[in-house]
């Protein structure tokens, strides 16, 4: 049987999950996608993930209750890269470490509300990873 292609990987993840906020995790996989041409995904770490230049920059997390998480990161191999220094400082991102940052979605209202600062969140990320 042929490996399923990333997008082909998030529609049949999507297509099986149980969550309750699926409505939620679905608009914004396709936001995430809409921002940026360079954007691919794939399934990785068991959740939709965002790849910028085949590498993994931003993935969900579903585990919350309640809430859901979306993960900016600097791909699977740790790095000391001081992100956090770069970014403008943005009350949207919770820091869990210099090089890692958590946006919390909790309904399509609060989506709805941080689609534009996340906009400009995806861009910056996006650009601060390629210039490496």
């Amino acid at each position: 049987m042929a490996k399923l292609s990333g997008p082909e990987q998030v529609m049949e993840y999507l297509h099986d999950l149980e969550h309750p906020l699926k409505a939620e995790i679905e608009e914004v996989t396709s936001f995430i996608l809409s921002v940026d041409d360079q954007i691919t995904e794939q399934i990785k770490w068991n959740a939709p993930s965002f790849c910028v230049q085949g590498e993994d920059r931003i993935t969900l997390n579903l585990q919350g209750k309640g809430f859901f998480r979306i993960i900016f990161h600097c791909g699977a191999k740790v790095q000391n890269h001081d992100i956090k220094g770069v970014m403008p400082e943005d009350t949207l991102l919770e820091w869990a470490s210099n090089d890692r940052a958590i946006v919390k979605i909790f309904n399509l209202d609060d989506l709805e509300e941080k689609k534009e600062p996340l906009k400009q969140v995806i861009i910056r990320w996006i650009e601060v990873m390629s210039k490496g």
